[in-house]
C-alpha cells in the first residue's frame, strides 16, 4: 500500500493494491466518507462496489413513500450483507464493500465471507473525528440516532487505536488507515494478477 502522509493538490491519490480475489471493506464511522469514496470507484469494470445505499434506493422505489427509513433499516442491512456474501461467492472480480464495521462481530462476519469464498481480506479504515463524521451525516441528509452514533464512536476509537498499535486484526491479510484529507483526491486501485 502506497500512502501519502499529507494531502497535496499536486500529489496523486494513494494507491491500494489488491488481488483479483479480494474482499476490500471500506470501514469507519457513519459519515466518514465511505460512500463518497465508493461512488468515485463505481463504474470501474475491474471490480464490484457494494454500498447499503444501493439497497436503500431500490427499496425506497418499491416501498410506500410514507414508510420511515427506520422501519426498514434492518432489512437494508440484512440485504446489503447478503449481497456482500453473494458477490463474494459468485463474482470473479474483487469486491469492494462499504460497511462501518465498528463492531467486532461485523468484522468477523465479513472476514468469514471472504475466507469461505477464497478471497484475500483487506480492511480500509477511514478515520475521522466524530464532529467530522457528524457533519458528513448532515451533508448526506441521513443522521443516525444519537445513542447509536455514540456507540459507533466508542467502538471506532478503540478499534482505531488497536489498528495503529497492532496492525491488521487477526485473520485479515491487510489493514490500512486513511484520513479523509488523504483521500480528498480519491484512491487508485491496482488489481494484481
Amino acid at each position: 500500500m502506497d500512502k501519502t502522509d499529507e494531502p497535496s493538490a499536486s500529489r496523486p491519490p494513494p494507491t491500494l493494491r489488491i488481488d483479483r480475489r479480494s474482499l476490500v471493506v471500506l470501514a469507519g464511522l457513519p459519515g466518514a466518507g465511505k460512500s463518497t469514496l465508493l461512488a468515485r470507484l463505481g463504474g470501474d469494470p475491474r471490480f464490484s462496489t457494494l454500498d447499503s445505499e444501493q439497497v436503500r434506493a431500490k427499496l425506497r422505489r418499491v416501498l410506500p413513500g410514507w414508510l420511515p427509513y427506520r422501519w426498514y433499516r434492518p432489512l437494508v442491512h440484512l440485504a446489503h450483507r447478503t449481497r456482500i456474501a453473494w458477490w463474494c461467492l459468485t463474482d470473479p472480480k474483487p469486491v469492494i464493500a462499504h460497511e462501518p464495521s465498528t463492531r467486532t462481530t461485523t468484522r468477523a462476519m465479513l472476514l468469514l465471507f471472504g475466507r469461505l469464498t477464497g478471497r484475500r481480506c483487506v480492511l480500509v479504515w477511514l478515520h475521522v473525528d466524530p464532529a467530522t463524521a457528524l457533519s458528513g451525516q448532515y451533508a448526506r441528509g441521513r443522521l443516525i440516532r444519537r445513542r447509536s452514533f455514540r456507540l459507533h464512536v466508542n467502538r471506532a476509537e478503540r478499534f482505531h487505536r488497536r489498528l495503529l498499535d497492532e496492525g491488521a486484526p487477526a485473520g485479515w491479510d491487510e489493514a490500512v488507515v486513511f484520513t479523509r484529507d488523504e483521500l480528498t483526491g480519491g484512491v487508485r486501485v491496482r488489481v494484481r494478477g
